[in-house]
């Protein structure tokens, strides 16, 4: 199926804002922050934790993902066996923390799904615990083009370790309110899920998601270990965040946090659909500079698998992402500049990607993950307005205050587009911005500099800042 380029932005989003939102609750797991606690990745938890880690909740949707972006159907047959066995691999590598109902499926169950799912409907006991429902973000995202599939195999999914009515039901309709908002960019699908429950399913899911929608506090979801609470506590969040715009994300993703009990697993299902509405660019640097963890990724590799599940495993036309440099021959990638207000900034093409006297390097366009000169940090940017950018003032700010932190900490700061026409001076006006100084000066030392109208008004006026 063949994405938009703000489709593509949302795609990207969705293990992204899972995986963000893991690390920011795991800190404060079976706690209850006060509206005056201070969110952040401050790792601990049950871990513990460092600080940026994820927790099983996004590991267990990185084993998802890692089938779903070889193009395999991960809803049956070989590709629901494939899911079944990542899950084991996952397992055998004694994951700091695992949920009680999880780890007694994948401690027992065969090497098949059928195996896995019979392991899970001979437990005993409660069973609709929120541990497939925190995996589920990347079933959305396998099949944008077939909503049916979507369905089926979020309940196939859920069975392999939740033989439970209400967690598959759950599964359904948060994934099927990811599918919609990569397409369509609203929260619009999470109801529109119940039209295809069974009727009284529908309408008891109705009626939990309006008390979600109405209660003063989620605290009324106290007990969000268990499914239902945990899918309410994420609405709630997303529904009562005031915030507009791309700021809508972090504000939702704290207060999921401060929904308190399982911190970590509220806020990672409320990043899925967050980051799928909301996109990669959307997700602050300073919260993707820190993310980590199993198998040994980082931010950049979440974008690249959620980009490689939605597009069945294919890279686009450069061979991105997945290709360890992209080819910019034919461009004019060698300028260079230094900012007109801070000596340690260098500006201009996709050559200062490995620079030798820099410490860091900030990428606005395309880029493969070839090694580069110190710590890179990369920006969701299209060269082009506001169609292609669903939240260019945002992300240009965001790319301009990366800039300011990162020189802070002392360090040679590169920024750089592919020919640095475009992108570039729009966020060397932007830090200029913050600076205090004329954003015009940069034009002066970029002389072959053209930004696009619709960036240098972004960059130019108070637009897009970030919560905090």
């Amino acid at each position: 199926m063949r994405l938009t380029a703000v489709q593509n932005d949302r795609a990207a989003g969705v293990l992204l804002a899972t995986a963000v939102g893991d690390a920011l609750g795991a800190g404060y797991e079976f706690t209850h922050p006060t509206p005056e606690t201070r969110i952040d990745m401050i790792g601990g938890g049950l871990g513990p934790f460092a600080p940026g880690e994820w927790t099983d909740d996004t590991s267990m949707a990185l084993a998802i993902a890692e089938i779903a972006a070889t193009g395999a159907d991960i809803g049956r047959g070989a590709g629901l066996d494939a899911v079944a066995t990542q899950f084991r691999h996952w397992y055998a590598t004694d994951p700091k923390d695992i949920g009680n109902q999880t780890r007694s499926v994948l401690s027992a169950a065969g090497p098949s799904a059928a195996s896995m799912q019979a392991r899970a409907r001979s437990l005993s006991g409660r069973k609709g615990g929120n541990g497939s429902l925190m995996r589920t973000a990347p079933v959305g995202l396998a099949h944008l083009d077939d909503a049916g599939k979507c369905l089926a195999s979020a309940h196939e999914i859920s069975s392999l370790t939740h033989d439970d009515d209400q967690a598959s039901e759950a599964c359904r309709i948060w994934s099927f309110g990811i599918r919609h908002a990569v397409l369509h960019g609203t929260f619009d699908g999470v109801r529109l899920a119940l039209d295809h429950l069974p009727r009284a399913a529908a309408a008891r899911w109705a009626a939990l998601l309006d008390e979600a929608e109405t209660a003063a506090t989620a605290r009324v979801f106290g007990n969000n270990g268990w499914v239902v609470h945990a899918l309410q506590a994420a609405w709630w969040a997303i529904t009562h965040a005031r915030a507009g715009g791309p700021e809508h994300l972090q504000e939702a993703l704290e207060l999921a946090v401060r929904a308190g009990h399982d911190t970590d697993t509220v806020a990672a299902i409320t990043g899925g659909l967050l980051g799928a509405r909301w996109g990669a660019s959307a997700v602050p640097a300073r919260w993707r500079r820190m993310v980590h963890g199993w198998p040994g990724y980082r931010a950049r590799d979440l974008v690249r698998l959620g980009l490689h599940t939605a597009w069945g495993g294919s890279d686009d036309g450069r061979g991105w992402p997945a290709t360890p440099v992209v080819d910019y021959a034919g461009y004019r990638t060698d300028r260079r500049a230094t900012h007109p207000h801070d000596a340690g900034v260098l500006l201009g093409g996709a050559d200062l990607l490995r620079a030798p006297d820099v410490d860091a390097v900030v990428s606005l366009c395309r880029v493969g993950p070839a090694p580069h000169a110190g710590e890179h940090v990369e920006f969701w940017m299209a060269d082009a307005d506001h169609r292609r950018n669903q939240n260019l003032a945002f992300v240009i700010d965001d790319a301009a205050r990366t800039v300011r932190a990162l020189r802070a900490e002392g360090k040679m700061v590169a920024v750089h587009c592919v020919e640095g026409e475009s992108r570039t001076p729009a966020v060397a006006a932007r830090y200029a911005v913050l600076l205090g100084r004329d954003p015009h000066d940069v034009l002066q030392a970029m002389p072959w500099a053209a930004p696009q109208p619709a960036l240098w008004v972004a960059a130019t006026t108070g637009a897009g800042r970030l919560v905090g």
